[in-house]
């Protein structure tokens, strides 16, 4: 009889603590990606008040996690160690304290991050000490550590909130190889991210039994970009296509190309998954909102929203800055830094339409630096302007916004010509009328435009003269009369070119569609490569110069000239006036 009453009392007290624990859970997933560097309020290059920073988003956090305590999860998808004064002095000034990025991701308290394209870009030196410091999880399934055959970064990460399990697998765009020089990758390799999700998938839901599974991608979602097809190996753009051919997740976060998203794909199982994307530079953030309901001892999403939040109307944290009051004054002495005196004044604005004051400096930099016969660049920026004065270094990143390198290539006089009519096909509109485009747009989701391809490869040339015939169809436009110095230019010679390791590495299909270099052969036609980023030695050119004086050099134009210029007059206003 005592057994019985002890096996009631205690079933009753079992069944009292089930039905005193929580029968539903919210889960917030918060995502910045592609910050870029933008961690403080005020932009240091320009010194204007910023929309979005690191500072907006530690507001948003503190209050989300004040409102909804045990509640937020909070990650970063990638690219956010490059393209800003305050990492690049962190990167590769002062290697001695605490990391930019590291700090702010203790601080904030992220819980994971990956690893994206311009993280790499820095360098082993840079990525292996953070990676050293995090206290988080960086991952990259993807990214595999060729002596061990491993990943490289951790492969996916476990979080627990209010008793649910949310597994986080993180993979990086496997286009690496082809934008940055092999000794920045040395030892790894980037593998397709269909195929490592179908792998890694699968072992995360047998050993973890997660009750739902996070992709934390950064990659985008056009699989057609750059002449690619969703048969490519190592698409470059790959969330749609891991989602559509992989089934188990329940959230996939984008990055990588700057845009915004928010919809849904089935997996192959028939089931709805939600992708978000949130912009760049922390204007915005990524937000998945989960509502759990206990079926038993399982916890089931009862419901699923996404959301893209924008920080305009958030204002910064002052505790977020005043936590980093050392490193801002840092940054603010290093980028004031006196590097020489411009005479002219400089805009990208020109470079969209024909030579350029801009970009004549660029080729002379480049063709300074490497003693090469041509030079090829774009435009790293779509509208920057440079005011005649004393250049600091903060007008350097303005004039060269990456942290490329700097290659001497050897290319035929019909390679360079392949090249060049790759570019202005992408970049040029085959004009019929004066109601045409002279630029290659197109549509976005508002019916608004956009280049067709991004700016950063509007490539043009210095050390030859040529005519870009706008009436004539994308691989014919180009005609090559001469080399700038009066030389014949041939076909069939042999030549020296100054070319950015973005490029020279495949980076925008120049070379490898344009040219018809296979991808494999590109590294045999680097004769010499610097080994600090460009705009490292066009600060050393410049002060040896102390006073640059930047006429246009007029080597190329359109044709017919008053054809292009009511093409430019209509584009003009797209380009520049709305924005």
């Amino acid at each position: 009889m005592k057994q019985r009453f002890r096996f009631l009392l205690i079933s009753s007290l079992i069944i009292t603590l089930i039905s005193c624990q929580p029968q539903e859970q919210n889960i917030r997933i918060l995502v910045t990606t592609d910050v870029h560097g933008a961690f403080f309020p005020t932009d240091p290059i320009t010194g204007r008040k910023q929309n979005g920073s690191m500072a907006h988003v530690s507001t948003y956090l503190e209050n989300e996690r004040k409102a909804h305590p045990n509640e937020v999860i909070v990650l970063d998808n990638g690219d956010i160690i490059q393209g800003d004064p305050s990492v690049y002095y962190y990167n590769f000034e002062n290697t001695e304290t605490e990391h930019l990025f590291t700090k702010t991701m203790h601080l904030l308290q992220y819980d994971a991050a990956t690893v994206g394209n311009h993280d790499i870009e820095t360098g082993h030196d840079v990525y292996d000490r953070i990676r050293a410091e995090l206290n988080i999880p960086w991952l990259a399934a993807n990214c595999i550590d060729t002596e061990n055959g491993e990943p490289y970064f951790e492969p996916y990460t476990i979080i627990k909130r209010g008793g649910i399990t949310v597994a986080i697998l993180g993979l990086i765009t496997p286009g690496v190889p082809g934008w940055l020089p092999e000794n920045i990758w040395s030892g790894m390799e980037f593998l397709d991210m269909i195929e490592t999700a179908k792998h890694w998938v699968p072992v995360i839901l047998e050993k973890e039994k997660p009750d739902i599974l996070i992709g934390l991608f950064h990659s985008g979602l056009d699989y057609t970009y750059n002449k690619q097809d969703k048969n490519t190996p190592g698409n470059e753009n790959a969330v749609r296509l891991v989602v559509q051919e992989v089934a188990g997740f329940d959230v996939v976060f984008a990055g990588h190309d700057h845009l915004t998203w928010n919809e849904y794909q089935l997996d192959p199982e028939g089931d709805s998954v939600l992708i978000l994307g949130s912009g760049s530079k922390a204007r915005e953030l990524a937000e998945a909102n989960f509502h759990f309901k206990k079926n038993g001892r399982k916890w089931k999403v009862i419901q699923l929203t996404g959301h893209n939040i924008s920080m305009k109307s958030i204002e910064p944290n002052p505790a977020f800055s005043s936590s980093f009051e050392e490193e801002i004054s840092e940054v603010k002495n290093y980028v004031n830094q006196e590097v020489a005196k411009l005479l002219t004044p400089l805009s990208t604005r020109d470079a969209f339409f024909g030579p350029s004051a801009f970009m004549s400096l660029i080729h002379r930099v480049q063709l300074g630096i490497s003693g090469a016969d041509i030079s090829f660049a774009a435009p790293l920026s779509y509208n920057t302007w440079l005011k005649p004065g004393m250049l600091t270094m903060n007008d350097l990143f303005d004039l060269y916004r990456f942290e490329n390198l700097l290659y001497t290539m050897s290319l035929t006089g019909q390679e360079i010509l392949d090249y060049l009519n790759y570019s202005y096909g992408n970049w040029i509109n085959q004009m019929h009328s004066q109601n045409d485009h002279l630029i290659k747009f197109k549509e976005n989701k508002d019916g608004s435009l956009r280049t067709a391809t991004n700016y950063y490869n509007f490539d043009s040339a210095l050390g030859i003269n040529y005519l870009v015939d706008i009436q004539k169809e994308a691989g014919q436009m180009v005609t090559i009369s001469s080399m700038s110095n009066g030389d014949t230019f041939d076909l069939n010679k042999t030549y020296s070119v100054a070319i950015n390791s973005y490029r020279g590495n495949g980076g925008g299909g120049h070379l490898i569609q344009g040219a018809g270099i296979a991808e494999d052969k590109l590294s045999d036609r680097i004769i010499t490569s610097t080994d600090k980023d460009l705009r490292f030695y066009m600060k050393i050119w410049m002060e040896d110069q102390k006073v640059i004086e930047v006429k246009t050099i007029k080597n190329w134009s359109l044709v017919p000239e008053e054809l292009a210029s009511k093409g430019r007059e209509l584009d003009y206003k797209i380009l520049f006036r709305k924005r």
